[in-house]
Parts: C-alpha cells; structure tokens; sequence
C-alpha cells in the first residue's frame, strides 16, 4: 500500500473499490500507485539532469512568448511559470520571487531536469503528461514529501494541427498561497500557447478534438483481392504478412507509423486472415474527458468469444486509462474459455501508436510484436493503386487519370498520408470522371500561399498544369504559356509553385 499523508487520499489507497470515487481522486490515486512502481522516493526528488533544453521548436519559441507575457503580469506574485517538453523536462522558468526561484533549485524544479512521475513522483506536470488533462496537485498530493511545500497547476499542450503531446504549461505556487485561480491560469497560457503555434504555422485549421467510437471492421475495407484495389506494394505486403502471422501465434502486436499511414486498415487485413470467423471491432480513443464513457461502451464485448479489437492511437490514451484497460483485458482473458490445440486465440486484439515508447506503460508491456507502417511517401508505388480506389469508391466505376495527374500525385510526398490522398482525389472525382491535373488541388505541386483572386487561382492552375507533365522544362512550360523563363519564375514565386520532385 502506498503511503499517504493525507486522510482523504489515504482511505482511497485502502479502500479503492468502495463506492463512487471522483475522477481528480482516482488519478491522483493512481498516480501514486505508478510513483510506487517506478521506485520513486517518497521522501526526497532526485530528477535526472538531461542538460541543457533544446529551444528550436515553435512550441518553445510560443510558449516562451506567451509565459513571458504572463510574467509580466504576475511580476510581484509568488508564482513560478514554466513550460516542459513532452517527457517532462523543463525548458525555463519565469518567478519574480527569489525566495521561490531557490527553494525550487532546492527540489531542482528548474530548466534541464526532467520532472515526469518515473523521475519526480505525483506531481501537476508529471500527471498533466500522463493523462494529458489539466492538473491540480495540491501540497499534500504530492508523492514526494520534499514537493509539500508547493501547489502546483499544469496543463499539456498539443500541436494544434498534429494533436501531438508537445510538452506542458506548469505554474508552481507556495502551499500556503490560495490554488483556485492556478488552474485557470495554467489552462489560459496552454491555449493562447496553442493558437499562437496554429497562427505561426501558416494560418492552417485546428486539428479538430477527437470523438472516438466504436465500429465494425467490414470485408473489402483496402483490401487486395477484392476487385477494388490492386496489389499493393511489398513495404505494405511484408508488414501486412508480420502482423497476420503475429496474430495468429497469439500476439498482441503494435501497428505504428505516421497518422494516416493505413495502421488500422493493415490490423484490419491481418485480423481478417488470422480470425476470419471473428467480429472485428475497432475503438478509436476520444479526447481525455470522454474516456471513461468510452471503455464503458466497448470493453464488456471483450468477454464475449470470437470477438478481436484494434484500438486505435493508444498514445493518446491517459495513464489511468490505459491502466483500466490493461486490467479488463486481463479480466476478459480469464473469463473466456482456453483455444483448443493449434487452434486461433479466444481473444485477439492489437493497437495503433505513433511510436511504441509512446504507448502508456501498461499496455506496451503487453505488446510482443511492433509493426512499422511506413509513411505513404516511403511507398510510392502504392499512390496510385490507392488514388484509383479511392475514385472509384466515389463514382462507384472506374475513374481514369491522365498521365500529368498521375505524375502529381506520385510526386507528391503527402505529409498527411493516405486520408489527404484520398481527400484529394474523391473530390477531383466528383468533378471529372478523367482526373487531370485541373481537377488535384494545385498545392500538390507547391506550397500554401497567400489568398489568391479568382484569377490568380486560374493563373496558377494552368502554370501546375504545364510543369506537372512529365520531363517538361520551365523554360518549355514557359514557351508553351507565351511567357519569357524570367517571367514563369517570377510568378511561381508570387503564387507559391514549387517544382515538382
């Protein structure tokens, strides 16, 4: 049983199936329990120094500015405002309270060191991290004793084109000092830190919160083989083959790569040719504060045989959460009945992740085989196969390209993967069924520019039309527009085209 000074958080660690216990107070309870694990000190923190911070993300650049502006404000308040990378290392620190600037070097909260639960315990930062929520740990919260003299407010900080973790907004006050506007502080400069990365990162849409769900897995979903999609290419077919074979044996296997990249779609297959007689299911994971409601929707289907599960980008997925779900896998594990001799497992189910060292701890010691998808830039024989997919999936027939779509398309390096090939090419679908280079968004061959007029938009159409043609010259392209070579390159600068690769 992990120690606890304070009452309330201690009869929760001796009791912890009795009645309803709040959400704050089941995450501080199981951020304990992980201080535990990780052999954390309940006495003193002794962090690692990771040397000096890196400073050339837009996310330090913007969080930096906007903590500065803070400052400014709390100038003579006994606050410190620091800002952390996604593994808990603090990037700098802003206090007009001396006192409290050395009383932190005394715990070494301070810029170099790392203050993740594994290094500092329970703490707002480490558990904001964790469970990628806003998070308040008051004095006697704290699993170190040497870290009761603080209260301490941090919230995490996600791209806001990407939703990746980038790192956290922490605000440390004295113990003494009144929390109840920390918090809101904290979650005031993480978001004016979001919007400022989203205005510096050319004016691009927000990455909209994820919902989750759960849906069926169907046949003929990118399937090779179906009549809807050629052979795909052998980076796909041998990691396809790995994860089939895994699967097979019994294994929990890890589908990571690039969002967009086609992890789920490859769980899919695989799951298909190592249970064809199971019902697939999919979970997708939502933001942090629907995920109770989501486990509570899907996981008693674990119970049930025949049934296999891909949980979809579990690194998104909060400590506690993963936590919850590790133990109602192992529940269901026992409940169903053992697979006959060589025959398939009662239960299969496998996960998507960025990267393994992002999935939570809890279920990546599950994990026994990682499949890396490679990203659609590294595959650039599957454009193609997957372009005309995607079309005739749109017009429900087959769709032609010319050849100077063709040659966009795989020229293309596709940042967003599979889902912005696809975006591009059922909207060109509904407007032609031959898909020429008019019918692609033109910034296939360049990149965003300022907003253009009508004309400007037709002008830079038709310059993309002529260099998208396979072994064209600017100069021939120019010719061809009546244009002198000086001329095309100065209006592929204005309008934002690039050559093609």
């Amino acid at each position: 049983m992990v120690p606890n000074q304070d009452e309330g958080l201690a009869k929760l660690a001796r009791e912890p199936h009795a009645g309803q216990i709040a959400p704050a107070a089941r995450r501080l309870l199981a951020s304990w329990q992980r201080s535990e694990e990780y052999g954390v000190s309940a006495e003193i923190v002794d962090p690692a120094w990771a040397g000096p911070a890196a400073s050339d993300s837009l996310f330090f650049h913007c969080g930096q500015e906007v903590l500065a502006g803070l400052h400014g404000t709390l100038a003579n308040e006994p606050v410190s405002l620091m800002l952390t990378d996604a593994d808990g290392l603090v990037l700098n620190r802003f206090s007009g309270d001396t006192s409290l600037l050395r009383a932190l070097d005394k715990v070494y909260l301070a810029p170099g060191f790392a203050f993740s639960e594994r290094e500092a315990g329970t703490n707002a930062l480490g558990l904001a991290l964790a469970d990628r929520t806003p998070s308040l740990v008051r004095a006697e919260e704290h699993y170190s004793a040497s870290l009761r003299t603080y209260t301490c407010a941090a919230v995490p900080v996600l791209d806001p084109q990407t939703g990746r973790l980038e790192g956290s907004v922490n605000i440390t006050t004295w113990a003494r000092s009144s929390p109840d506007l920390l918090l809101a502080l904290a979650q005031s400069a993480a978001g004016n830190t979001s919007a400022l990365m989203l205005a510096r990162s050319q004016g691009h849409r927000s990455r909209p919160e994820p919902k989750g769900g759960v849906f069926h897995v169907q046949r003929g979903r990118l399937e090779p083989g179906s009549g809807t999609l050629r052979a795909m290419s052998p980076a796909w077919t041998e990691a396809l083959d790995r994860a089939a074979q895994a699967l097979t044996a019994g294994r929990v296997v890890a589908a990571v790569g690039e969002q967009g990249s086609g992890r789920t779609t490859l769980l899919g297959q695989a799951m298909r040719q190592a249970c064809p007689g199971s019902r697939i299911l999919c979970a997708s994971v939502p933001a942090p504060e629907e995920v109770d409601y989501w486990l509570s929707l899907w996981t008693p289907e674990l119970s049930k045989p025949g049934t296999a599960v891909i949980i979809e980008n579990v690194h998104s997925l909060p400590a506690w959460a993963a936590e919850e779900l590790r133990a109602r896998v192992s529940g269901a594990l026992r409940s169903l009945p053992s697979p006959p001799t060589g025959g398939p497992p009662t239960l299969t189910w496998a996960v998507t992740a960025e990267r393994l060292d992002a999935v939570p701890p809890p279920l990546a010691a599950l994990v026994d085989t990682v499949v890396p998808v490679p990203a659609l830039r590294e595959r650039a024989a599957d454009v193609l196969p997957l372009a005309r997919y995607a079309a005739r999936q749109t017009r429900l027939r087959e769709v032609d390209f010319t050849g100077a779509a063709e040659h966009m398309l795989t020229s293309h390096d596709w940042p967003g993967n599979i889902d912005q090939l696809f975006i591009a090419v059922q909207a060109a679908a509904l407007l032609a069924e031959t898909i020429d280079v008019r019918h692609l968004p033109s910034t296939l061959v360049g990149r965003p520019g300022p907003h253009l007029s009508r004309i400007e938009s037709v002008e830079r159409d038709e310059i993309v039309r002529c260099l998208s043609r396979p072994g064209i010259t600017v100069a021939a392209a120019a010719a061809e527009l009546g244009m002198g070579r000086a001329t095309i390159y100065r209006r592929m600068a204005r309008l934002g085209i690039t050559l093609p690769k």
